[in-house]
C-alpha cells in the first residue's frame, strides 16, 4: 500500500512524499490516519532534525514520519493481533512507548508510522506496549487530542506534596487547593483549567494568568468562571502584564501563596514568578518544554529548605492517562475541541509545522486526505462569502460557541479537496 506522508531528513527539512509501506505481515497493523493536531514537540524535532533525542541520526538517509497527535481507523490486521484488534476498529495512539528502556516515538522514530501520513504500518512494539488504544467515538478529531490532554493529565498526577512531620510523597494536586496556571491562556492551558475544573481532583481556587488580553477573554468565555463556580472552583483570569505581578497573584491568593503552579511556558522570568508565588509546600510544574538545552531560571532555595518547596517536570503522559482523557471526552466532561483554532488538509503540515511558533491561536488540526491551506475558523464566515464549504463550516461552528466540532469533521471529510497522490 502507497502512503503520503511528511518525512524528516534533518533540520527544518520536511518532504511530503509517496511511498510504498512494508506490507502488513503477521505482526504488524496497516491503518488509515484521518486526522493529526499538531504539537510544538513536532516544531522542536523539526528544527533539531537529528539533534533531537527521538529522531534517529541516519534520518537523512532513513527519513521518519512526523506527527504523534493522531487517530484513525484500522484496515488489516497481522495475527498476532488478531485477538485484540480487527478492520474497522477506530483508534487513538500513545506514542511515549519506553520501549525497552527507548526513547523511540511514533512521530518522530518510525520510518512507517506517524500521524502526518494517509496510511501507516504500525510495528509490533506498539502493541507490544499497549499503546494502540481502542477509540470508540465518532469525532476523529477527539482522539487525535487525547495525546496532549494526556500530558495535561499526566503534569496534575505528577505533582506532589509532603505532610508536615513525614516523608510521604502524595501525589496530585491538592483537591480543594489554590492553584495557579501562568501563560495558560493557550491550547494547553485551556485544556488544563478544563481539566481541572471538571477532572476528578478539583482546587477550590484556580487563577490564569497571560500577558493578551484577547487570550484571556477567549479563554474566559469558553471556562468561565460562572460554570467554574457551579463545579465548586473559583476561577479568576488575571494580566500579568504588569510590574507588581507577584503582588497580585500573592493578593488573590490571601497572602498563603499557592499549592500548584503550572508554568506553561518556557520564559526564565515566568519560572521565578511561579517560583515567588508558591506556598508553605508548593510544588512547581514546569510543563514548557525549551529548545534551548541550557535553558535555567532562579529558584529561592531558602523557601526550598524551611518552606518545602520543590519542582517537578513532565514530558507527555502514559497510556493510562490518555485512556482518562478518552474516558472524560467520552463522558462529556471535558470537550479539548476548544484548543483547536486552525485546520487544515494535509499539504499544509510541513509549513505549519515549521512556522507552528509564529501562527497566533491554539491548536493546528490536519486531515490527512485531504488537501487546503490552514485556515483559521475565524476567517470561515469571511471566506464563505465565496466558498460555500466555508460558509457550511461557518455555520457549524457558529452552533457550537464557534468551536471545531463532529459536524464541522464531517464536512471537511466529505466536502474539501481530497489529496492528490
Amino acid at each position: 500500500m502507497k502512503t503520503t506522508a511528511l518525512r524528516i531528513y534533518g533540520k527544518c527539512d520536511l518532504r511530503l512524499e509517496t511511498f510504498e509501506l512494508p506490507p502488513c505481515g503477521d505482526d504488524g497493523i496497516i491503518a488509515e490516519v484521518v486526522s493529526d493536531s499538531i504539537c510544538m514537540s513536532s516544531y522542536k524535532a523539526a528544527k533539531q532534525g537529528a539533534d533531537h533525542k527521538r529522531v534517529p541520526n541516519d534520518c537523512a538517509t532513513n527519513p521518519t514520519i512526523l506527527g504523534h497527535e493522531f487517530s484513525g481507523r484500522i484496515l488489516e490486521v497481522g495475527a498476532k493481533w488478531a485477538d485484540q484488534f480487527k478492520p474497522g476498529d477506530r483508534f487513538g495512539i500513545q506514542p511515549a512507548l519506553m520501549y525497552k528502556g527507548s526513547l523511540d516515538a511514533p512521530g518522530y522514530s518510525f520510518t512507517t508510522i506517524g500521524g502526518d501520513a494517509t496510511y501507516v504500518r504500525i510495528p509490533s512494539c506498539v502493541m507490544e506496549m499497549n499503546c494502540l488504544l481502542k477509540y470508540t467515538g465518532e469525532a476523529f478529531f477527539m482522539a487525535s487530542l487525547s495525546e496532549p490532554m494526556s500530558c495535561l493529565i499526566g503534569a496534575c498526577h505528577a505533582h506532589y506534596h509532603i505532610p508536615a512531620g513525614t516523608y510521604k510523597h502524595v501525589m496530585g494536586i491538592v483537591e480543594g487547593g489554590k492553584c495557579a496556571c501562568l501563560a495558560s491562556a493557550g491550547p494547553m492551558g485551556l485544556g488544563l483549567i478544563d481539566y481541572l475544573i471538571h477532572g476528578p481532583r478539583r482546587p477550590k481556587l484556580i487563577v490564569v494568568t497571560d500577558i493578551d488580553d484577547a487570550r484571556l477573554n477567549r479563554a474566559a468565555s469558553i471556562l468561565t468562571p460562572a460554570d467554574a463556580k457551579a463545579n465548586g472552583v473559583e476561577l479568576v483570569y488575571l494580566n500579568t502584564k504588569c510590574p507588581d505581578a507577584v503582588e497580585k497573584l500573592m493578593a488573590i491568593s490571601g497572602g498563603t501563596g499557592y499549592d500548584d503552579v503550572f508554568v506553561l511556558a518556557p520564559v526564565a522570568p515566568l519560572v521565578e514568578q511561579g517560583d515567588a508565588i508558591l506556598g508553605f509546600g508548593g510544588c512547581l510544574d514546569f510543563f514548557a518544554g525549551p529548545t534551548d538545552p541550557t535553558f535555567s531560571a532562579k529558584m529561592n532555595f531558602y523557601n526550598v529548605h524551611y518552606a518545602g518547596t520543590h519542582i517537578v517536570g513532565t514530558s507527555g503522559g502514559t497510556t493510562d492517562d490518555i485512556r482518562e482523557a478518552l474516558d472524560l471526552m467520552g463522558k462529556g466532561k471535558i470537550n479539548p475541541a476548544m484548543m483547536i483554532t486552525h485546520v487544515g488538509g494535509l499539504t499544509a503540515a510541513k509549513d505549519t509545522t515549521l512556522n507552528l511558533p509564529n501562527i497566533p491561536g491554539g491548536k493546528k488540526l490536519i486531515y490527512n486526505h485531504v488537501d487546503f491551506p490552514l485556515t483559521a475558523i475565524a476567517d470561515f464566515a469571511e471566506l464563505g462569502k465565496n466558498n460555500p464549504v466555508f460558509a457550511e463550516l461557518a455555520a457549524a461552528c457558529a452552533r457550537n460557541k464557534d468551536m471545531w466540532n463532529l459536524e464541522a469533521e464531517k464536512i471537511v471529510m466529505e466536502k474539501m479537496p481530497k489529496l492528490s497522490v
